[in-house]
Order: C-alpha cells, then structure tokens, then sequence
C-alpha cells in the first residue's frame, strides 16, 4: 500500500473533505481544507486517492499511524506461533537410537512446539500394527511431563502417525518468550514510524 498523501503533497484543486469525526463536510477548494487542518491542528490526509474528486480526512496522521502499527501488531501476535516438527522411528529400533530420537522430541516440546511421530512399516511389519501402537505409546509415556497426544496413533498405507502436543505450561513460557522477541521489534518498529511521521509532517 502506498504512503497516504497528506498536508502540501496533495496536488488537486477540490477534494471531498471528511471530518475528524467521520461527518461529512462536502467538496471543498483544497486550500480552504488545508486552513480547516490548520486550524484544528490537525493534517490533511487523503483516504481514497481514486475517487474524483478524491476524499481527504481531518486527522491527526501521526496518531493514526501509530494505532494502525499497533492493530497488525497485535494481529501477528495473535498468529499461532507453534511450529509442527516431524520425527520417524523404525518398528525395530534398538534402545541406544530410541532414546537418541526421544531426547529430540523432548528437545521439540520444552520449545513449545508440536511433534508428529512417525512410524514406518517395512514388509510383514505393516500386519502388526499393534506394535506400532505400543511404540508410540511408550513414548508418550516417556515425554509425559513434556507433551500430551493431540492426535491418537493412525495407521496410513506404510506409516503410523501421532501428534504430540507441548504442555500448556512449557507452551506458554515458550510463546511468552517470543512475544518479548516481537515486542522489542514493535519497540523500534514504533521508533521508526514516529520518525517517519516527523518527517513527513515537517
């Protein structure tokens, strides 16, 4: 989206003007909305550049910026921040390798992200899916104090699937932990904005 044009940089003859309470004042010389501005310490600021003539508002742009900065803010800290990790076991895997891939998903789940396991059947083994089930359910047991099934173990073709969810907890300190990240962006994001705006108004 292009900057809005605001104040001198509006380069028309008539506009049609809004108020600062969104009434509606007519069309009015560009000059005459320009001293309307002025006099309520206010900027001029075009909202619909394609309309004819184009609709300029009363506002106080530096205000207005800094609250539309602060809404998609708070929509991108709103945005789920859990990321889906993937881990495969084999039905026959030795405990040396089992307990490798367990400490990943602990790993996965104390960053508060989710974990889908996944089991894949070689030859005779897919006519056991029994074993795939107790396999993966020994290793929620394991990561209990971690994470919780989301989704029961299912069988698809060659492969068993379960998703573990993090613990609300651990969850909640890792997201916790990247809205402080994104706060501080905002930080600087608002500095420069503030900046901007100067520059643009003076």
């Amino acid at each position: 989206m292009s900057e809005p044009r605001i104040n001198d940089r509006i380069r028309v003859a008539e506009v049609r003007l809004v108020g600062p309470n969104g009434e509606q004042v007519g069309i009015v010389r560009v000059e005459d909305a320009l001293r309307l501005a002025q006099e309520a310490d206010l900027d001029l600021v075009e909202v619909a550049p394609d309309a004819r003539p184009p609709v300029c508002k009363l506002m106080d742009f530096g205000k207005f910026k800094y609250e539309a900065d602060m809404k998609a803010r708070e929509a991108r800290r709103n945005q789920a921040n859990t990321v889906l990790k993937e881990i495969r076991f084999r039905l026959k895997i030795d405990p040396h390798d089992y307990g490798t891939k367990k400490g990943h998903v602990e790993r996965f789940l104390k960053a508060g992200d989710k974990v889908k396991v996944m089991i894949m059947f070689r030859g005779r083994e897919q006519s056991r899916p029994e074993m795939g089930v107790r396999l993966l359910q020994r290793l929620a047991d394991d990561v209990a104090e971690l994470g919780f099934v989301e989704s029961m173990p299912k069988q698809d073709g060659r492969n068993m699937t379960m998703v573990l969810g993090p613990t609300k907890k651990k969850a909640d300190a890792k997201n916790e932990q990247r809205r402080r990240a994104q706060e501080t962006a905002a930080a600087k994001d608002d500095a420069a904005a503030a900046d901007t705006a100067a520059e643009t108004q003076s």
